[in-house]
């Protein structure tokens, strides 16, 4: 068997497996403290409308750190560049809701973000991360999975098993300042 097809049968590379991709493909990795920085520095560049400012990077990588360490509500998997820093990254918050049959654990998880550097797209990291992640949730309990999926990544995503639901809705809502109008 050669190292590309014995690295197909392998739990760490997803299935279906490319021969071609398994040469080349780096294993993700679970993310620790120690990413936070390069993880929020993803979502702003390729995630977020607009990229955060130098207070806002650093106040998301404390709080990501913090998250991450053992017993915070963070999870994710990640692909290192091979010059440095992070080629994709695959983030999940997870967050309590009551039990049901189909979550009798009552854990949720959000996929907060998954993105790629361009020049790594198109090689299977991100699906190889993502997919490292859910099979981790899983083994925590998760069963529910909720995620905002832009144009280009819905296929990914569908591919994966997410569906889309019209019934989902969003909304931002600031408090209203002392003695101000909510105008």
């Amino acid at each position: 068997m050669t190292p590309a097809a014995s690295a197909c049968s392998s739990p760490q590379v997803p299935a279906p497996c490319d021969v071609r991709k398994a040469e080349t493909m780096t294993v993700p990795r679970a993310a620790a403290p120690a990413d936070a920085g390069e993880i929020a520095r993803l979502r702003s560049e390729l995630i977020l409308s607009e990229p955060l400012d130098t207070t806002w990077l650093a106040l998301c990588r404390t709080q990501l750190a913090d998250r991450l360490d053992s017993g915070g509500d963070a999870r994710a998997y990640v692909v290192d560049a091979p010059t440095g820093g992070l080629a994709t990254c695959a983030l999940a918050l997870i967050h309590p809701v009551l039990p049901a049959p189909k979550y009798p654990r009552g854990l949720a998880a959000r996929i907060h973000a998954v993105a790629t550097v361009p020049a790594y797209q198109r090689r299977g990291y991100a699906k190889a991360a993502l997919t490292m992640l859910l099979e981790h949730l899983e083994g925590e309990g998760v069963t529910l999975y909720e995620l905002y999926a832009s144009e280009g990544s819905a296929p990914l995503y569908a591919s994966l098993g997410f569906k889309s639901d019209p019934a989902l809705m969003r909304m931002t809502r600031f408090p209203t300042p002392a003695g101000g109008s909510a105008s």
